[in-house]
C-alpha cells in the first residue's frame, strides 16, 4: 500500500498508542524510539515489554473446574467415578472442584501469540529473547490453536484490566496476520489485513481527537432519522465513526481504509457510491433544521494510486468533503493533516458548548 513500509509500520505503532493509551506510558518509551522495519518485530516488542510488566504483578488466575481422585472430600463428589473406585477396592474419592489456575484463556492466548512471534525470523534477537524469557513463566499454561480461540468468552473485570491491551494486540496478530498454507501450516503475513487496519485507522482518528481536542467531544454518535412521525420500524441504525462538535458546528467524519479508493464503472472512475450516500444521509438527518452547520467528510487512508480522491461539495446547503490522510509520512505530518481539519471546520471564533 505504501512506498516506505518502514515508515508505515512505525506509524502503525503510533496509531496503536492512541487506540491503547497504556502504550503512551513511560514504560514503553524505548519501544517508541525503535525504527521498526517489519510488523512482526513491532508486535514482538510490544508484547515482550507488556507481558514482562504483567509478570511483575503476577499472571491472572481464575477458577477452573477440575476433576481428580483424592483421599479426602473436596468440592462436589462424582458419584459414578467414586463407585467405580470402590468396585476396584481403591480408597479414594473422585471429586469435582474449582481451583485458581493460571491455565485460563487469557494466558493461553498470550502464550500462543508469543510462541508464534518467536518463530518469525524477522523478529530481532533481543525481542525474541525477551519473549522466550517471558514464556518461562507460562509452563503451567497450555498452548491453544488460534482457530479454537473464543474471543467472545473474554470478560474483563477489575483484576484483569491490565490484560486488555495485551489481548487486543494478540488478536491483531492472530486474526490479522496469520495465514494458512495449502499444506495446513501456519505462516504470518507481512502486513495486517484490510479489515483490521480499517478498525485501527478509525479508532486512531477517534482517539487522536479525544486526546488532543477534548473540546470537540469526539464520539461515534447515533444519528436519528429525520422522520415526519414516530414510525421508525425496521429502519437501520445510523452510527457515525467520528462526530466532532463545537458550538453550533458539527463535522461527521467517516474513516475509510481501502487498497483502492475509487470505483470503476465502464472504465470511468468515480467516488464510491455507498460511501457518499452514507455520509450525505448522516449529514442531512442530523441537520434537521437545514442550518448548514453540519458538515461531512469521507477521510480515506491514502494509497499509492496515482489519483487520490479530494473534493468538497455543497449538497443541499451542507458541505460534504472527500479527502485522504497520508500515513506514509513522519507522524508529525500526519498530526498536521488532522489538525488542519480542525482549523478548517472549527475556526477559533466558534464557541464551545
Amino acid at each position: 500500500m505504501t512506498k516506505d513500509k518502514g515508515i508505515l509500520i512505525k506509524n502503525i505503532y503510533y496509531m496503536l498508542t492512541y487506540a491503547f493509551q497504556i502504550l503512551r506510558q513511560s514504560n514503553y518509551d524505548d519501544i517508541a524510539a525503535e525504527d521498526f522495519v517489519n510488523i512482526h518485530d513491532m508486535f514482538a516488542a510490544i508484547l515482550g515489554k507488556g507481558v514482562a510488566q504483567q509478570l511483575k504483578h503476577g499472571l491472572y488466575r481464575e477458577y477452573i473446574l477440575k476433576n481428580d481422585t483424592l483421599t479426602t472430600m473436596r468440592g462436589k463428589l462424582d458419584l459414578n467415578e467414586t463407585f467405580k473406585n470402590k468396585m476396584q477396592k481403591k480408597r479414594v474419592l473422585t471429586c469435582e472442584f474449582d481451583e485458581l489456575s493460571v491455565n485460563n484463556l487469557m494466558n493461553q492466548i498470550l502464550k500462543t501469540t508469543m510462541t508464534l512471534l518467536i518463530r518469525q525470523r524477522t523478529v530481532k534477537k533481543e525481542n525474541r529473547a525477551l519473549l522466550k524469557k517471558n514464556l518461562l513463566f507460562f509452563d503451567d499454561v497450555a498452548y491453544i490453536a488460534p482457530e479454537l480461540i473464543r474471543w467472545d468468552r473474554i470478560r474483563y473485570q477489575r483484576n484483569n484490566q491490565s490484560y486488555r491491551m495485551l489481548l487486543n494486540v494478540s488478536r491483531l496478530v492472530l486474526e490479522g496476520l496469520l495465514l494458512s498454507t495449502e499444506k495446513g501450516n501456519v505462516k504470518m503475513a507481512a502486513f495486517l489485513d484490510d479489515q483490521r487496519m480499517s478498525h485501527l485507522y478509525e479508532k486512531f482518528i477517534l482517539e487522536y481527537y479525544r486526546y488532543h481536542h477534548p473540546e470537540l467531544h469526539a464520539n461515534p454518535d447515533q444519528i436519528k432519522w429525520n422522520l415526519d412521525d414516530d414510525n421508525d420500524m425496521w429502519l437501520p441504525s445510523m452510527i457515525s465513526d467520528i462526530t466532532l462538535k463545537k458550538g453550533d458546528l458539527t463535522l461527521i467524519v467517516d474513516a475509510k481504509y481501502y487498497r483502492k479508493q475509487m470505483q470503476d464503472n465502464y472504465n470511468v472512475q468515480s467516488f464510491r457510491n455507498a460511501n457518499l450516500y452514507q455520509i450525505f444521509t448522516y449529514v442531512k438527518n442530523l441537520d434537521k433544521e437545514n442550518t448548514g452547520m453540519v458538515s461531512g467528510m469521507l477521510l480515506y487512508a491514502k494509497t499509492d494510486e496515482e489519483f487520490q480522491p479530494k473534493n468538497r461539495f455543497s449538497m443541499g446547503g451542507n458541505s460534504i468533503a472527500v479527502d485522504s490522510l497520508d500515513l506514509n509520512l513522519p507522524f508529525s505530518d500526519i498530526s498536521g493533516q488532522l489538525e488542519k481539519i480542525v482549523s478548517d471546520y472549527f475556526p477559533r471564533e466558534a464557541v464551545s458548548i
